[in-house]
């Protein structure tokens, strides 16, 4: 894993984290930060990036990309894209 990959997944998992709390937090926190950073990293993904994990990162699909980052692509569902 290079280390935008490391990077994405780190940010992935604070994501996932926040949005957990977000029932509970007061105040509510901002994900746009979170997103820019994502969009930021992604940016600077080499072109020979794994396929699917730049499709997931495209298209926001977040959760896939953790899965795939996770080495748990196994348990990514297949959605409609072609």
């Amino acid at each position: 894993m290079t280390e935008t990959e490391k990077a994405i997944l780190q940010t992935l998992l604070e994501l996932e984290n926040t949005v957990r709390s977000m029932a509970t937090a007061n105040p509510k926190p901002s994900l746009l930060p979170l997103f820019e950073r994502l969009d930021s990293l992604t940016r600077q993904l080499p072109r020979d990036t794994e396929p699917d994990l730049l499709h997931y990162l495209h298209k926001k699909s977040y959760e896939k990309a953790r899965l795939l980052l996770q080495g748990r692509e196994s348990e990514n569902v297949r959605g409609t894209c072609h």
